[in-house]
């Protein structure tokens, strides 16, 4: 091994042992997961076909739990103490470009931060566009992909799609819908007040809470929502039925560049909004502690969650 590769494997270790004394620092014991809940009971509608095997790898980003090749969607509970308990639910989708999903830093430790706050948090695994097995390829797959110059196939073999494919955008959204679905339909087991069910969702899964809001029947519509450096309106309106919303993003992230938009189009139709740009943050800022004002963006969002009745 030579002194970089040395250097970027050691870089990487105390990373990771940096992030296991964040959680055990700031999250407590009680807020675990406690179940998983299958969204669908057979196959998932407009996926019956899918083969492929999920995989679960560390992102390519973080020294975190990553999620690819999603076939089943479910939810993760993570249920605060009995004693501060609010009945308040909100689904959390984590980002990844539709390629994987952030599950722990965009999921988990944000469910377990919710948790620790009275509020009843579900990490959701929703669908993605099929990558391939091998780690390495995976990788020159994610490269290459986004210029269109890889096609490859998202079932059993027989229908391919170069670059991201829009079904990966609807699939996903259709999981977040059927997530707000679930658990006002379960929601007296789950110990949630079925009219405080939100989503919430970090860049890729920001588009999910956006779908979710914007393509929802009047049972489904959230009653909150919070897209996170991400989501827009994609050519669509707000709905009359449109619920508060929460956006949060740093204004050196020009993949979030279109969320003053959103906050100006819920506005506009006379919808609660609100809206905080921090001037640092980059993209994918998640909980990472950054020494940055960005840092306390969740507090903000906890502080909103409480002012509108939730």
């Amino acid at each position: 091994m030579n002194f970089q590769n040395h250097f970027l494997t050691q870089n990487h270790i105390l990373t990771k042992v940096f992030l296991s004394m964040l959680l055990m620092a700031t999250l407590p014991l009680t807020a675990s997961a406690q179940k998983v809940f299958r969204l669908y009971e057979g196959k998932a509608p407009g996926s019956e076909h899918w083969v492929h095997q999920e995989i679960v790898y560390e992102s390519p980003y973080n020294p975190t739990k990553a999620i690819r090749n999603v076939v089943d969607p479910t939810l993760e509970m993570y249920s605060p103490d009995p004693s501060m308990a609010t009945g308040t639910a909100v689904v959390i989708c984590p980002g990844g470009g539709f390629y994987y999903l952030e599950y722990e830093k965009e999921g988990t430790l944000i469910a377990r931060w919710l948790a620790n706050k009275g509020i009843t948090a579900f990490v959701l695994k929703y669908r993605l566009t099929l990558t391939p097995e091998d780690t390495a390829e995976f990788h020159d797959f994610q490269n290459n992909s986004n210029s269109g110059a890889r096609t490859v196939s998202r079932n059993a073999g027989n229908e391919s799609t170069p670059g991201l494919p829009v079904s990966a955008i609807h699939l996903g959204g259709q999981d977040g819908i059927r997530a707000i679905e679930y658990l006002r339909n379960h929601a007296a087991e789950l110990n949630i007040h079925p009219q405080k069910v939100g989503i919430m969702g970090f860049s890729a899964g920001a588009f999910v809470t956006m779908f979710s809001v914007l393509h929802a029947k009047p049972e489904t519509m959230p009653d909150f929502a919070a897209p996170i450096y991400g989501g827009s309106l994609d050519g669509g309106k707000v709905p009359d039925n449109a619920p508060p919303i929460f956006i949060a993003c740093a204004a050196d992230d020009g993949i979030a560049a279109r969320s003053p938009d959103l906050f100006k189009a819920w506005r506009d139709a006379g919808k609660p909004a609100e809206l905080h740009i921090y001037s640092k943050g980059g993209h994918g800022f998640g909980l990472l502690p950054r020494n940055l004002p960005v840092d306390t963006w969740i507090e903000r969002l906890h502080e909103w969650l409480l002012s509108s009745g939730f």
